[in-house]
């Protein structure tokens, strides 16, 4: 089963992160082969670490609670909450099968939260610039809660496109870049 984790940063955490950087790495590198996706996110300066972004194949909801509240910077208090939510990899591939690999243009985080019937799960329009994409859903995976996605984009703008706006209640954009070491 495919999960989708965002911790968010506390305010002023920055310098805890960094104290914890290798730690969180080592931890993330438990996972390597079950990881899809994983980076941290950036506030519009691009400078300014926001949270941080790991999309992982665990066996159950259980394993994915574990993954992501034993996760160092979350035990340190470095993170102010988590989002955690069952999804589906409806692109097949992980972040480093990505055409044209990690250069050009800038990334972003697109998390559009929803409810009721179900929107944008198959992306529209070209994949190529994808890097993750799919629905987030309940732990059964009978209810679709919204969609995120990785995406390499112009924009903001451009990026929050992929998401139908009147289908969310919100839709997040956020900086976002390759994370961790190489699987």
């Amino acid at each position: 089963m495919e999960f989708f984790c965002y911790h968010r940063d506390r305010r002023d955490s920055l310098a805890l992160r960094a104290e914890l950087l290798e730690e969180h790495w080592s931890y993330m590198d438990r996972y390597a082969a079950e990881m899809i996706a994983r980076g941290p996110t950036f506030a519009p300066d691009g400078e300014t670490p926001t949270g941080s972004v790991h999309i992982v194949d665990l066996p159950d909801a259980a394993a994915a609670r574990a993954f992501a509240l034993d996760e160092p910077n979350y035990q340190a208090g470095a993170y102010r909450d988590v989002l955690l939510r069952r999804w589906h990899n409806t692109l097949g591939r992980t972040m480093w099968d990505l055409p044209g690999g990690r250069s050009g243009g800038d990334r972003y985080l697109v998390l559009g939260l929803g409810a009721g019937e179900a929107a944008d799960r198959e992306p529209n329009g070209d994949r190529d610039d994808l890097i993750a994409y799919g629905p987030l859903l309940s732990d059964d995976g009978a209810a679709w809660l919204g969609t995120a996605a990785l995406t390499r984009a112009a924009g903001p703008a451009e990026a929050r496109a992929l998401l139908t706006p009147d289908r969310y209640a919100d839709i997040e954009v956020h900086l976002w870049t390759f994370g961790g070491r190489r699987p």
